[in-house]
């Protein structure tokens, strides 16, 4: 991408893709980025991404290791990703968007070793109304939690592990 390209907004986002026909762009052309990742994620970068001029709210959600579950202390947790966790989560995004005809997306999931603080769910939903970037945005975690086929193992402060079967 160039400085003359002209989608490019400030601050990196872009216009949304063309309408179509029945008022707006398919739902491929508005998820944006959808991937499972072994890198450090950003709702910053998620955000940048959906921004365009058409937006009214961008809606983020970031997920982040906690210092505790159930009452035990957390140290620190390991996920694992599926090989097919990059198609799910695009999958989803891309049921997100045909549920949600005004919304961009940008998800992304991020697996290996993570400690307390570190984001683990990275996403932002822009449209030009906040009640259908709240909704979608809500859809989406929830699908992603649900469906991505990504297992966590939890690091107790005592010493003890557990694996989650789930993004629960």
């Amino acid at each position: 991408m160039t400085d003359d390209d002209p989608t490019l907004l400030p601050g990196g986002g872009h216009d949304p893709a063309p309408a179509t026909a029945g008022g707006t762009a398919p739902a491929a052309d508005r998820v944006l980025l959808a991937r499972v990742v072994d890198v450090t994620v950003s709702v910053a970068e998620c955000s940048a991404l959906v921004t365009s001029r058409a937006s009214g709210a961008v809606v983020t959600f970031e997920g982040v290791v906690r210092d505790h579950d159930e009452g035990r202390g957390v140290e620190a947790l390991h996920y694992e990703a599926h090989p097919t966790a990059t198609e799910v989560i695009r999958e989803v995004a891309l049921a997100v968007a045909e549920a949600h005809p005004e919304v961009a997306i940008a998800v992304e999931h991020r697996y290996g070793d993570l400690v307390v603080g570190d984001v683990a769910l990275a996403c932002a939903v822009a449209s030009a109304h906040r009640a259908e970037a709240f909704a979608a945005c809500a859809a989406l975690v929830d699908e992603v939690k649900a469906r991505t086929p990504i297992w966590k193992r939890q690091e107790f402060t005592d010493g003890s592990d557990e694996w989650v079967a789930s993004l629960g």
